[in-house]
């Protein structure tokens, strides 16, 4: 499965950016497992209808990267529909102030940002391996709002220490782009208030631009060696890591039978 396959998109009525991480290739010729991991934008939006179609997944964790007052402001996963072990990990304190983008491309801005949101949530990044790492966590989602900034840069990480290429890893990113357009159409009919804040937003905010991925993957590469490295670093023990690749990653073998 490529990231563009029309498999990876989960079609959903008021989440536009569900999708899942299966089917990457990683340098050894594994491949990850279809159906046990996904990433999203704001599943607080999530309809009833919504809730029946991702039913099928057996969803066991969810992971919301959000900030407390998103989730004060705009609620959470319909636990009470559909019944998961929710874990809130906020990896930043604040989202964007509206004049942050100023006089920046938006690439800069979204790679400069990444930088601050990882010296920030590094901790928290650390906790979703964990928990990740735990018996019985899979099938799995992690989002935030957009499914783009936070989750983008939690995707890059899991990838990334799977051994997956930086260039699917970036491709992978990339596709947030036509789910922000998404989202805005949506939002249009839908949501007076989000569609009022597309707006007004700077055009970064909305951004995925392949190249800010890309730096980032870059910096950390130059400055740990590997993905793999510099979550050891971080403290993510070999063993969670290693619990992670045997549930996710199959061989050609194993995906045949």
């Amino acid at each position: 499965m490529t990231s563009t396959d029309p498999r990876r998109l989960i079609a959903l009525e008021a989440v536009h950016n569900f999708r899942d991480l299966g089917g990457y290739r990683t340098a050894d010729g594994r491949t990850l497992r279809y159906g046990a991991l996904f990433r999203a934008d704001g599943l607080q939006r999530l309809t009833p209808t919504d809730v029946e179609t991702l039913r099928p997944l057996g969803l066991r964790t969810v992971i919301d990267l959000r900030t407390d007052r998103e989730i004060v402001e705009r609620g959470t996963f319909p636990r009470d529909a559909y019944p998961v072990r929710w874990h809130h990990l906020p990896v930043i304190d604040v989202t964007w102030a509206p004049n942050s983008a100023d006089g920046m491309e938006p690439a800069d801005f979204l790679y400069e940002q990444y930088r601050s949101m990882l010296d920030y949530g590094e901790p928290r990044y650390v906790e979703a391996f964990r928990l990740l790492g735990l018996p019985g966590a899979f099938p799995a989602v992690f989002h935030c709002a957009a499914g783009k900034d936070r989750t983008g840069i939690m995707a890059a990480l899991i990838l990334g220490a799977l051994g997956v290429p930086d260039d699917a890893i970036i491709a992978d990113y990339a596709l947030t782009q036509p789910a922000m357009q998404r989202m805005r159409a949506w939002a249009e009919v839908h949501s007076p208030e989000m569609a009022a804040s597309w707006r007004t937003m700077p055009a970064a905010y909305g951004a995925a631009e392949p190249e800010a991925m890309a730096w980032l993957l870059a910096d950390l590469r130059a400055r740990h060696g590997t993905i793999t490295a510099y979550l050891r670093g971080l403290g993510v023990p070999s063993a969670t890591l290693d619990a992670l690749a045997d549930e996710l990653l199959e061989t050609a073998d194993r995906r045949a039978a």
